[in-house]
């Protein structure tokens, strides 16, 4: 297992972050005279002009009820593409620096390695959309400082082979991001179990997919807690809004109301399967454990542009590694996916 100290960037180890007014004073009663905030009050609600928690205590006390994870070893972020980035920023010096994907993956790994001048060195998955192990330990000789895997993967929606995830999180030498976004519609365990005995590893949630706040940006990062520490270091003094928290508390304390909408989800997919894999202008359509499905067309373009003059927007992933001819479909509501299927039909 590598050291991770040893994978940090040498000059964040001493780092002293920016020191808020809320670290000085953690009380929530008093005259609060210490953060140049309007003391007047907001303009548009209660409350509203006061900083928020810069550490989202009570948010991440019941994400820790809901998931089993120790507080300490929780990380909240504005969307997991700012962890992404803090995540490639900790760990990579720029213009020396790489890190492994396996295209086709979600594209953010790649453009926060990019704006961070962090090379990229993508692995393919094989034709099924699983990993190519020996691939990525091949590319492991150069060093990369992190692999990201994204189970159940996307565009192609379906879980990651478990065997060869967890040879990567043994054997890699460097840090592993496992991207479980979609996790909520599959029925594999969260790799989150594998966090007490291997210290490499990252996992990234959301709110954006099951929970339906994709508006509100709020992503959760479970790690080893000296790699929280470090997280907390680097990132904005205020990275999560005051509303954002209050809603997230809200939803964590609906959680059956999550996953009964996720069996919605789920029903909705199997239906959508079953009623595209009978249209004659659908060559495949790809087995999923995400809220979406990767379908291949016979024309896909022609099939875009159609779907797109009747108000049904899809997305286009024809020109994607291993996805030609192909457009990603988000599960809709059971009438927006008997719209879908009426219009196809006509196509």
């Amino acid at each position: 297992m590598p050291d991770i100290q040893q994978l940090i960037r040498p000059h964040i180890s001493g780092l002293v972050p920016y020191s808020t007014a809320r670290d000085e004073y953690t009380g929530t009663i008093g005259i609060f005279l210490d953060a140049n905030e309007n003391s007047f009050g907001s303009i548009v609600d209660k409350g509203y002009h006061r900083y928020p928690d810069p550490y989202q205590k009570k948010v991440k006390k019941l994400i820790s009820m809901v998931n089993g994870i120790p507080e300490s070893s929780i990380f909240l972020g504005n969307g997991s593409d700012e962890i992404i980035d803090l995540i490639i920023r900790l760990f990579c010096i720029p213009g020396k620096d790489s890190i492994v994907i396996t295209p086709p993956t979600y594209g953010m790994y790649e453009v926060c390695a990019r704006v961070n001048d962090v090379k990229v060195m993508p692995v393919s998955l094989t034709i099924d959309f699983q990993l190519d192990t020996q691939g990525i330990m091949a590319a492991s000789g150069s060093n990369p400082k992190i692999l990201f895997l994204c189970t159940p993967n996307n565009p192609s929606g379906n879980d990651l082979d478990k065997g060869a995830v967890i040879r990567l999180i043994e054997e890699f030498r460097g840090i592993v991001v496992i991207d479980e976004a979609y996790g909520d519609f599959s029925g594999a365990e969260s790799y989150s179990a594998q966090l007490p005995s291997h210290h490499n590893l990252i996992i990234l949630r959301t709110f954006s997919k099951a929970w339906g706040m994709a508006g509100l940006r709020l992503g959760v990062a479970f790690a080893d807690e000296r790699l929280i520490d470090y997280l907390n270091k680097i990132k904005p003094p205020y990275n999560v809004n005051q509303a954002t928290q209050e809603l997230a508390i809200k939803a964590l304390s609906r959680v059956k109301k999550k996953d009964q909408t996720v069996k919605k989800i789920i029903k909705e997919r199997e239906i959508l399967v079953k009623n595209l894999t009978g249209l004659p202008i659908v060559e495949k359509v790809y087995p999923s454990d995400a809220n979406f499905l990767l379908v291949r067309f016979r024309d896909s373009e022609k099939v875009f542009r159609y779907l797109l003059s009747k108000l049904i927007i899809v997305r286009n992933r024809s020109r994607v590694n291993l996805c030609g001819n192909s457009l990603r479909i988000t599960i809709g509501t059971s009438n927006e996916n008997k719209l879908l299927m009426a219009a196809l039909k006509k196509f």
